[in-house]
């Protein structure tokens, strides 16, 4: 079979690209998916909801959400941004929402609509789907590619675009046609500590600042945390493990975790504590806490590992117990052994090199007539719909490059 254009990888960037390559006028585009189905990622995606992009629309902020690729993106999305693809499926019949943290997932909460409306999509402008299509070999011909795929079939084709994800097999192809591949570790995960006061604070959620330590470099974030059985999740821990990722890979995981509970200065906790301190004098410390904010089993937790008496009223708090409940709530380091579960989208930091694109047109400076888009690419974003948006955009003018070579 003798195509314009083989795309490599059923998923969000390859159906976008197949999409907009063969709207644009590419006459024949065929997407080869080696699994058994298509868009597997947008339908676990958001737990089945599909977190398909984010609210922020300003630039200069959304690429501040990609650890890796920020300089790239910068340009691709003044082409192809988050109001374009808000646009985009509404207009297919996709009716989006956006959440209070600025998610956009459908209003049916269901990744299905998401899926009919890429899949219906390619098929109404003529884009062929095979699946079981396993990518073996790519070889170099003249006018172009042939593909050697499982079952001995082949395929032949102008322009490839391989958008196969995290998948190694996209990366092994990329690396037979010439491509340097950054090594992917993971991105977007939990930490692990052994802890033992937190052991009975699993599910407790609160806003807080952090600071990441590891070896000499340092990390910072502020936001929603969630403690684990195990140790830490949540939004600020996911980003930071982002932005931290090939560090915490290298320091095999273990490093230095400091939150400040409050997100107050410790001379401002100093005055309110005293302040507290003298109007509930006879008051039970374990039982009366001076902040609201703070979930009342992490507040007994932290009284229980300064071991202060549960009997204790707050007249009796010694200046040096004072102090040290101080530091607990402001400055409490936890020691980091490990990660936790890998994040629900399951994104790696690495692939091919950022140094061998044109953005402009997403081809391999090495190989002419091949382009990438996706996660394929050594760029990654933080969770809450970003890493969708880069396919989405990657995907998008890769198409549409295609439609003018």
């Amino acid at each position: 079979m003798t195509s314009d254009l083989v795309i490599i990888g059923g998923g969000a960037s390859g159906f976008m690209g197949a999409i907009t390559a063969i709207t644009n006028g590419v006459r024949s585009v065929v997407i080869l998916e080696g699994t058994s189905k298509v868009l597997e990622k947008v339908k676990i995606s958001g737990g089945g909801r599909c977190n398909l992009t984010n609210s922020c629309v300003e630039i200069s902020n959304l690429v501040n959400n990609y650890p890796r690729g920020e300089k790239q993106l910068l340009g691709l999305f003044n082409r192809f941004s988050t109001t374009e693809t808000f646009d985009w499926f509404q207009k297919r019949g996709v009716s989006l929402k956006v959440e209070k943290d600025g998610r956009v997932f459908p209003c049916s909460d269901s990744s299905e609509d998401v899926i009919s409306c890429l899949t219906a999509a390619a098929k109404n402008s003529g884009v062929k789907v095979l699946t079981n299509s396993h990518v073996k070999q790519i070889s170099k011909i003249n006018g172009g590619f042939n593909l050697l795929v499982r079952g001995n079939n082949s395929f032949k084709a102008k322009n490839i675009l391989i958008c196969s994800g995290g998948h190694p097999s996209g990366r092994r192809l990329a690396k037979s046609l010439g491509h340097s591949i950054i090594q992917p570790v993971p991105s977007l995960f939990s930490f692990s500590t052994a802890e033992s006061s937190l052991s009975d604070c699993s599910g407790v959620a609160l806003d807080v600042q952090i600071k990441l330590k590891v070896n000499n470099k340092k990390y910072s974030g502020k936001g929603p945390i969630l403690i684990t059985h195990k140790g830490f999740s949540g939004p600020v821990i996911l980003r930071i493990s982002a932005f931290s990722a090939r560090n915490l890979y290298r320091n095999k995981y273990n490093c230095e975790l400091r939150i400040n509970w409050l997100c107050m200065h410790e001379n401002e906790v100093r005055l309110k504590l005293d302040l507290y301190k003298l109007e509930n004098a006879k008051k039970s410390i374990f039982n009366n806490k001076p902040f609201h904010s703070l979930p009342r089993r992490l507040w007994k937790s932290f009284l229980l590992s300064l071991n202060v008496d549960r009997q204790l009223k707050w007249a009796e708090l010694s200046k040096s117990e004072k102090e040290s409940l101080i530091k607990c709530l402001t400055m409490k380091t936890y020691l980091i052994k490990g990660r936790g579960p890998y994040g629900e989208e399951f994104v790696t930091a690495g692939g091919v090199s950022l140094k061998e694109i044109n953005f402009k047109t997403m081809e391999s400076k090495i190989c002419k007539g091949v382009f990438f888009a996706g996660e394929i690419l050594d760029i990654d974003g933080v969770t809450g719909g970003f890493n969708f948006q880069h396919c989405w955009t990657s995907g998008w003018v890769a198409g549409k490059s295609i439609s003018l070579s």
